[in-house]
């Protein structure tokens, strides 16, 4: 890929005279390469975060991080090559509160594996059931929210695990944050990425 001069470089956010890209694998054009997911570790090797190629790389250029791992190919300037990162790590220990799993459809699906907790029937065709229904004073949290396919919810209709005689398969609960269950989602196309996950 090469972006010829007077266009805006993708690293540098400035106009440039030239830039080519190798990469070890196919993209379509090097926006595609700057929204690659790199993992950030704090100074002390704790993953904190999931950022962008283009992050990492100006965070590496200004100073504020090291390379830790590559495997992706490099970037080259007229003058200077750049590895690309996949693994950052910061110069600096930043205090940030340990991630948690937001409550979100997407992740309720992952938690369960993308399994209807009624039937056990796995698919991506899933709705959201309120074990208590909301009618009923059910509350929209962890421990009370499971994924069910669309005709296990519709036969469980507004009626409690009692009315119905239908219990969910496990007892719902709030997903683990540790490292490697809330980046683990990367890790089917990045899996150079566990070592630095597991333990934390």
């Amino acid at each position: 890929m090469l972006i010829v001069a007077g266009n805006q470089c993708p690293v540098f956010n400035s106009p440039c005279r030239e830039i080519s890209i190798e990469l070890h694998c196919c993209y379509n054009y090097v926006g595609d390469v700057m929204k690659d997911p790199v993992l950030v570790l704090n100074a002390n090797f704790q993953p904190i975060n999931v950022t962008s190629m283009y992050r990492a790389i100006n965070l590496v250029l200004s100073d504020k991080a090291t390379l830790i791992l590559n495997g992706r190919g490099v970037i080259r300037t007229v003058s200077q090559i750049f590895l690309m990162p996949s693994v950052i790590r910061l110069n600096h220990m930043v205090k940030r509160p340990r991630p948690v799993v937001k409550l979100t459809r997407k992740e309720i699906f992952r938690r369960d594996r993308f399994t209807c907790q009624y039937c056990g029937r796995q698919t991506t065709d899933l709705t959201i059931d309120h074990i208590i229904p909301r009618h009923l004073g059910g509350k929209t949290q962890w421990e009370n929210v499971v994924s069910a396919c669309p005709r296990c919810n519709h036969l469980k209709g507004g009626l409690t695990p009692e009315q119905s005689g239908m219990v969910p398969i496990k007892p719902p609960k709030c997903p683990p944050n540790t490292a490697t269950y809330l980046f683990g989602k990367h890790l089917n196309h990045h899996n150079e990425w566990e070592n630095f996950l597991s333990g934390w």
